[in-house]
């Protein structure tokens, strides 16, 4: 067996069992159990997951019902386009505009495995590796880990590191993975992705570029939530980062996880994009790799913007950001109504500056309304 990865490999199949007794042992296993299945006696669901043997059956046992639950009680519906594109048996690597810090890859899980598909691999920052019990969690259901912080020269190594993994996983594994964007979740609505990401995916093949991403099969996948999860803990943080350097709170990366999941979230779509295809590479190959990562990044952009589905909310917020009717069209007065109710949940905090905290809020759903007229037109 290769062991060049196994400080950032999921478990293997062989691995999982032991976990799963660690995570039945664990001291909050009693909640996970009702929240997952609330109908059915504690005991009776740590003998479940004590008897899985492989992730599959992790997947489609434990997961599946998790998803369809989260789906059943926090939205108005999830639907998805765009995957009668994929080939059975075929690795991709899906780039996802990151919205929330769990249910982004989750979603996609969902799709791929409700299709037919095989589950992808899934980037797990280090930083959120805060107990033994999220490890388990998260290397079970075929998370690796991206390492976070360092000087200069670990970065560059963990960066390199991480680039043969993911080539590594996809061209010789044959298992599809999803990646963010950008390091950490888009918090602003601006769905941008960071030229830093195509360079470290070219790292691990310096020596022809258009190679260096063809192989890779990438598919930008673009999610959308009527009700930004997490909305007004990203103003908060957002705020706090206009008048210096934004330190987390411990336990914060939990108590987002935590919100993510439990906050209605409206209706709820995810479309893959079209492929990054190697013609379109070799098309834009005659330029500097600086250029090039640019390039490709912006390609990546446009494709999530046109794919990203607008609901309501945006077009309110764009129209109450800029004190106009644009849009008005798109709403009804009760959903303006709804929206100016979820906004006024900022008045709560009696220390900040409101004008700022409403505009950074409004922003967070206008943005996409901005983007998405770039690229097709409202």
């Amino acid at each position: 067996m290769d062991n060049r990865f196994d400080d950032l490999r999921p478990y293997t199949d062989e691995e999982l069992p032991a976990a799963m007794e660690r995570i039945a042992a664990d001291g909050n296993f009693p909640a996970i159990a009702s929240f997952i299945f609330p109908d059915r006696p504690l005991e009776e669901v740590r003998s479940l997951v004590c008897g899985i043997r492989g992730t599959y059956n992790l997947q489609t046992q434990v997961m599946m019902p998790l998803t369809e639950r989260i789906i059943d009680t926090t939205t108005d519906g999830f639907t998805y386009s765009g995957t009668d594109m994929l080939r059975h048996g075929e690795p991709y690597l899906f780039i996802g505009n990151h919205r929330d810090i769990m249910l982004d890859s989750t979603l996609l899980q969902y799709v791929l495995l409700t299709n037919g598909h095989d589950s992808s691999e899934i980037t797990f920052g280090s930083n959120l590796m805060s107990s033994t019990l999220l490890v388990d969690i998260g290397k079970s259901n075929k998370m690796f880990k991206v390492v976070r912080g360092g000087n200069i020269k670990d970065f560059y190594r963990n960066s390199m590191h991480l680039s043969e993994y993911l080539r590594h996983t996809l061209t010789e594994k044959r298992s599809s993975v999803w990646i963010a964007q950008r390091n950490g979740r888009t918090k602003d609505g601006n769905d941008v992705t960071d030229k830093g990401i195509i360079n470290m995916f070219c790292m691990s093949c310096k020596e022809n570029k258009v190679k260096a991403l063809a192989e890779l099969h990438i598919v930008p996948l673009a999610v959308s939530y009527e009700w930004e999860p997490c909305d007004i803990l990203k103003t908060l943080e957002l705020y706090a980062s206009r008048f210096g350097a934004y330190v987390k709170k411990k336990g914060e990366d939990l108590n987002s996880i935590l919100t993510g999941i439990s906050q209605p979230k409206g209706r709820v779509h995810m479309e893959f994009c079209p492929f990054v295809t190697e013609d379109e590479l070799s098309r834009v190959s005659d330029t500097s790799r600086n250029e090039y990562y640019n390039i490709v990044a912006r390609i990546i952009d446009r494709r999530l913007w046109k794919a990203f589905r607008l609901y309501p909310n945006n077009f309110i917020a764009h129209d109450l950001l800029h004190h106009e009717c644009r849009f008005s069209d798109n709403y009804t007065k009760a959903q303006k109504e709804a929206f100016r109710q979820r906004m006024m949940l900022l008045e709560q905090f009696k220390d900040y500056d409101m004008s700022v905290l409403m505009e950074i809020f409004l922003r967070i759903y206008a943005t996409p309304v901005d983007n998405k007229e770039q690229v097709s037109g409202i």
